[in-house]
C-alpha cells in the first residue's frame, strides 16, 4: 500500500513509520524535515509545513493514496483543512483524537468507544471533540473515509512517563531522584492509570490501515494493564539505584498554583482512576495485545535516557517551582499538625 503519514517523527507516529516500513509498504513523510536520520532508509520524506496549502497541494499533485495518516491536527480549522486536502486523494483518512477526550469526571469507571465525549477542564480535548465531530459529520454527509483512534499515555524511549513535568519533558524529575530531591505525586498515588509503549500502539494502528471496517469507526488503543502513579515512580527510582522521596499533593491544589496547564492534564486526564475496554480494536484487529509491561517499558526507556545525554535536559524553571510548592506544602503540614497539638 502507498501510505503518506502527515508527521511521521514523532512518539506515537515513528514507531508507526518504523512498522510500516518494516512490513515492505510505500511510506511517505510529509513534514518539515526534522529528525530525519532516525527514519528507515526505504521511506521517502516530502518537506513542507501543512499549514501552505496550495504549496502542499502542488506536491501531492497526481498522487493516490491507500491511507493518509494524520498526527498533527488539534484543531477543527486544521481538519478542515485536510478534508479540502485529501478529499478524492485517499481511501482512507485515520485522524489522532485523545483519550483525553472522555467524560470529565467520568460517570464510568470503564471506558468504551461510546463513553460521551465531553472534557471541560482541558481544551486540548475539546479541540479533538471538534475535530471528531467535524470529520464524522463529513463521513456521513459526503463519505469521506475517516477512521478516529484515540490513544491513552504512549510514551517511546525518549521520555518517562509521568504525571508532573515540566516543559522540558521528564528528565527534570529524574534528576530530582538522582540528587535525593522530593519529587511531586499528584493525589495520594494510588489511582490507576494506563501507560502504553509506542511499539505496542503501532502494532493496533497498522491493523487499522486499509480495514474495511475502520471506515467511519472509533477506536481507542492502549494497553489493559493499569498500574498506579506510585508503582510507576517506584520503578523509576528502582532503576535509578535511589530512594524515592514522594510529596502527595492533592491534583487541584496543583492545579490552582500551577505556572503550567495542570488542570487540564490533570484535573481533565491524569487525576482520573479508570480502565479501557479494548475488545473493540482486538475485534478489528486480531491478535493484537500490548507486549511491552509497564515495568519494561519504564526500565528500558530510563536506560535509554541515561545513556543518551541529549536527551537530558535541564529545566531549572520547573525545579524551582517544585522547590516552592514542595516546601510551601509540607510547612503548611507542619504547621497544622503542631496546631492540633
Amino acid at each position: 500500500m502507498r501510505i503518506l503519514l502527515i508527521g511521521g517523527t514523532g512518539t506515537i507516529s515513528m514507531a508507526v513509520t518504523r512498522l510500516l516500513a518494516s512490513q515492505q509498504h510505500e511510506v511517505i513523510l510529509l513534514n518539515r524535515g526534522s529528525r530525519t536520520r532516525e527514519i528507515p532508509d526505504s521511506v521517502r520524506v516530502i518537506t513542507g509545513d501543512i499549514s501552505d496549502e496550495a504549496d502542499i497541494r502542488q506536491k501531492l499533485s497526481g498522487m493516490h493514496f491507500d491511507a493518509v495518516c494524520e498526527f498533527i491536527v488539534f484543531t477543527r480549522e486544521q481538519a478542515e483543512r485536510d478534508v479540502r486536502l485529501f478529499r478524492g486523494l485517499t481511501d482512507q483518512y485515520i485522524f489522532i483524537s485523545s483519550a483525553s477526550a472522555y467524560q470529565k469526571p467520568p460517570a464510568d469507571p470503564v471506558i468504551t468507544e461510546s463513553t460521551p465525549l465531553a472534557n471541560p477542564f482541558w481544551q486540548y480535548s475539546r479541540d479533538k471533540i471538534a475535530c471528531e465531530e467535524y470529520l464524522m459529520q463529513q463521513y456521513r454527509e459526503n463519505g469521506f473515509p475517516v477512521t478516529i483512534v484515540r490513544p491513552s499515555h504512549t510514551y517511546d524511549e525518549r521520555s518517562v512517563p509521568l504525571g508532573v513535568h515540566g516543559k522540558n519533558g521528564s528528565w527534570q524529575v529524574l534528576k530530582r531522584m538522582l540528587e535525593g530531591k522530593p519529587v511531586i505525586i499528584h493525589g495520594d498515588g494510588t489511582s490507576h492509570w494506563t501507560i502504553t509503549h509506542n511499539t505496542d500502539f503501532a502494532e493496533a494502528y497498522c491493523g487499522l490501515i486499509g480495514n474495511i471496517h475502520a471506515i467511519g469507526q472509533a477506536y481507542q488503543i492502549m494497553s489493559e494493564e493499569r498500574v498506579t502513579w506510585n508503582q510507576i515512580y517506584e520503578i523509576i527510582a528502582d532503576v535509578l539505584g535511589c530512594r524515592l522521596d514522594a510529596c502527595h499533593i492533592p491534583s487541584d491544589f496543583l492545579a490552582a498554583v500551577s505556572d503550567y496547564d495542570l488542570t487540564g492534564s490533570l484535573i481533565g486526564d491524569k487525576a482520573c482512576s479508570v480502565q479501557f475496554d479494548t475488545s473493540k480494536i482486538r475485534r478489528a484487529v486480531p491478535g493484537f495485545t500490548a507486549k511491552v509491561r509497564a515495568d519494561q517499558g519504564i526500565r528500558q526507556t530510563v536506560a535509554h535516557i541515561l545513556s543518551h545525554p541529549e536527551l537530558q535536559i535541564p529545566d531549572p524553571e520547573f525545579d524551582a517551582w517544585c522547590d516552592r510548592v514542595i516546601t510551601a506544602y509540607r510547612n503548611l503540614e507542619e504547621e497544622l499538625k503542631h496546631a492540633e497539638l
